[in-house]
């Protein structure tokens, strides 16, 4: 399909002024709103949409987390306590940035996954293949970086070894890692340093996403069956027929973003992050973040450092070269039965692979870990080039018109099938006697609480292990990311205001310096902390 024009022309003297110098509008209309799209796309193809909202609401989210993040070593972690304790909805803003991290690549995984089964990477489209790849890096090296920012246990650990694998580059690795450190150990430089990429990459993906998307415009989409629009009944204006089907895609997503950040926020995370960077004391088990894993496991699972290295990069950078590996003259996996079978297998490896990078690497873990490497390498280095020459494939279709109308007439049996079933369902049910029972009143409404999961707290005891604490256990253990105001927070031990401002004043706090110049104590406030 060649890039397309559009026969829009503005109506209003102004829209006639500015579409002869600057013909936004136009530009607009010709590629969002009668652009010709393949009349059988189906949702798989709303993953595009998700992905460009999730972007821009990550730009978004972390545009605002930056006007309250310090980025210093000492100050990092304190800082995004701020944040989720002190910053109005600062808690929403960060859960939404971290987590839509995480929704992000699941939407970009399934997003490669189905170009990979529907053949989208086949000519005219490797070039629009090659920028999502690259994309692709972009987001998992701004990833990494943003990971790094909350300065926690495995933030600092995290970064300490996967930016040791540079050293393992003959001649100028140590170069790199001093580089990447700006000294001789990860600390307040690199943090600086990643902070400012972190920034900035995010800018950089949405310039690529820009050519992505006019790469995408001047071929063409590629479409479940494969074959290329060739008249005007197999294509259907942008708008409103995949703009809508996008924003249903885009909805029915963000339940699914929306149940992460309000009832499992945390889920994807790591609880050692929550526990300030430490160099004396090493994590158990250091894991990187879920979306790395697979490539994690294959890092660990060669002995050598450099060989290692080598294959976590080049199962990536493989992707590139998709487009030439695979040989088969059939795009789409929907009419190639061996294709389609060993793509399942490739998928199911991935998601062990996965499982196995969170696995101490050890044992029976390592011996599958290799296994699965191979079997990774091996999909596109020779299954794919064999089966293109040895595969015998269904018969395509002609068209997408073609396609479109067989796949309407199955649907059309099933519906008339259904229909009479459940048009027999209800003549056998309305024979019977189906009046109400009288069961009088309404019974109540269950009366729910969410300061315990089963109603309320015990605030008695809450309140008594509050005591304990300042007594007792604020010799050796501070509270200092705590207000003494969140003591009359919902969900906590249930103080009133003036009862936490009775406590607060119980403490001493230094403050100062005084009209003389002096430091003195006074008592504690509301504002205060621990």
């Amino acid at each position: 399909m060649a890039s397309h024009e559009s026969t829009f022309r503005p109506g209003s003297r102004f829209g006639k002024w500015l579409d002869e110098r600057l013909p936004i509008p136009r530009l607009m209309h010709g590629q969002f709103v009668d652009f010709p799209t393949p009349r059988n796309l189906n949702y798989w193809w709303t993953f595009g949409g998700i992905l460009s909202f999730m972007l821009a609401a990550q730009i978004v989210t972390g545009i605002i987390l930056v006007m309250h993040y310090t980025p210093h070593a000492t100050l990092a972690f304190s800082s995004i306590e701020h944040i989720m304790r002190d910053v109005n909805y600062g808690w929403l803003i960060r859960y939404l940035h971290a987590n839509g991290a995480s929704m992000f690549f699941i939407a970009v995984y399934i997003h490669i996954f189905r170009g990979m089964y529907y053949g989208s990477y086949k000519e005219p489209r490797e070039v629009l293949w090659i920028l999502g790849v690259i994309i692709y890096l972009l987001m998992m090296a701004t990833g990494f970086m943003g990971y790094v920012l909350p300065w926690g246990q495995m933030s600092f650990w995290g970064a300490t070894v996967i930016t040791n694998l540079f050293s393992a580059v003959p001649y100028v690795g140590d170069s790199i890692v001093t580089l990447l450190w700006g000294g001789y150990a990860v600390g307040n430089p690199t943090l600086n340093r990643f902070f400012s990429l972190h920034y900035l990459l995010p800018f950089v993906i949405a310039g690529v996403v820009v050519l992505h998307v006019w790469a995408l415009h001047v071929v063409g989409q590629n479409n479940p069956d494969g074959v290329e629009p060739k008249t005007e009944k197999d294509t259907v204006p942008f708008t409103p027929h995949a703009t809508m089907k996008d924003f249903f895609g885009v909805s029915c997503f963000l339940l699914f973003y929306a149940w992460f950040i309000f009832y499992m926020p945390n889920y994807l995370g790591e609880a050692d992050n929550y526990i300030p960077a430490n160099p004396a004391v090493t994590p158990a088990h250091i894991v990187p973040e879920w979306y790395y894993l697979p490539f994690y496991a294959i890092l660990r699972s060669i002995p050598n450092k450099l060989a290692g290295v080598v294959a976590m990069f080049g199962a990536i950078v493989v992707l590139v070269f998709l487009p030439w590996l695979d040989t088969s003259r059939t795009r789409s996996s929907k009419y190639r039965p061996l294709a389609k079978q060993f793509f399942w297998i490739f998928v199911v490896v991935c998601i062990l692979l996965g499982y196995l990078g969170a696995q101490p690497p050890e044992g029976i873990y390592v011996v599958a870990a290799r296994i699965l490497t191979v079997f990774y390498f091996a999909y596109f280095l020779v299954l794919l080039p064999i089966l293109g020459l040895i595969e015998k494939p269904r018969a395509v279709p002609n068209s997408i018109a073609d396609a479109v109308l067989a796949k309407s007439a199955k649907k059309t049996a099933a519906s008339i099938m259904t229909a009479l079933v459940i048009a027999g369902g209800l003549l056998v049910g309305g024979a019977q006697d189906v009046r109400a029972a009288d069961h009088g009143a309404s019974p109540p409404a269950n009366k729910w609480s969410f300061a315990g999961p089963v109603g309320m707290y015990d605030r008695a005891a809450l309140q008594r292990g509050l005591k304990v604490y300042k007594e007792v256990c604020a010799s050796c253990h501070g509270l200092s990311l705590v207000a003494f105001r969140n003591l009359a927070d919902p969900g906590g031990p249930g103080y009133s205001t003036a009862q936490a401002a009775a406590f607060a004043a119980e403490y001493k706090v230094k403050d100062g310096p005084n009209d003389a110049g002096d430091m003195f104590e006074r008592p504690g406030r509301p504002a205060d902390y621990f």
